[in-house]
């Protein structure tokens, strides 16, 4: 995987990155735990410059973090709400959750956008509840921002400090990418488990 990502880096240049952090933002078929150390390696040996190449990946992944808000915001949360009445246990998700995420996000958005962009498989589909959930659009785009930056900076600088020792990146990437998705399937399955219809207070 590296390889391709190496040629089409070095192909690419800036809009590379960006294009590549792009795809893996809106379908992720490369994780940027691979595309912004190859990019760093890549500058470290002198086709870029570290600081264009974080600001690239940043520009790429936020416009696709941009395209999965709107989608949502259009969508809206009222037409997911037969989908969750419906398939709640399977979703594990009941109508009070959300009204709970709902003023989760009205007051903590920022922070749990920020903390998201920083965590793997989170940061790549954030953007949809915050949409969902009409999350302000300012409050979205600096959080968004902040956060996806220092993510792609911390995966950049590694690569540039590990120089052609890519392995060194991905043992330990690998590993914590792993373990967040194992992770997330557990509580799926835990909430699975324990899952109860609760009361909907004020809908059908």
């Amino acid at each position: 995987m590296q390889d391709l990502v190496f040629d089409l880096v070095e192909r690419g240049g800036y809009a590379g990155v960006a294009f590549l952090m792009f795809l893996e933002t809106v379908f992720p078929p490369i994780p940027s735990e691979v595309i912004m150390p190859v990019a760093g390696i890549v500058a470290a040996s002198g086709g870029m410059t570290l600081t264009g190449v974080i600001l690239a990946g940043t520009l790429g992944a936020m416009l696709g973090n941009t395209a999965w808000y709107f989608l949502a915001r259009i969508t809206g949360i009222d037409r997911f709400q037969p989908l969750i009445l419906r398939h709640g246990r399977w979703l594990t998700i009941d109508w009070p959750d959300v009204e709970r995420a709902q003023a989760a996000f009205g007051r903590f958005g920022g922070a749990i956008v920020f903390l998201g962009r920083m965590i793997p498989t989170i940061r790549s589909v954030i953007s949809i509840p915050a949409g969902i959930l009409r999350m302000e659009l300012g409050r979205f785009l600096i959080w968004s921002t902040v956060g996806t930056a220092i993510w792609s900076a911390g995966l950049a600088a590694a690569g540039w400090a590990a120089g052609l020792h890519f392995d060194r990146i991905e043992a330990v990437m690998g590993p914590v990418s792993l373990a967040v998705i194992l992770a997330i399937a557990a509580l799926y399955v835990w909430r699975q488990l324990t899952w109860t219809r609760k009361r909907t207070q004020g809908r059908p």
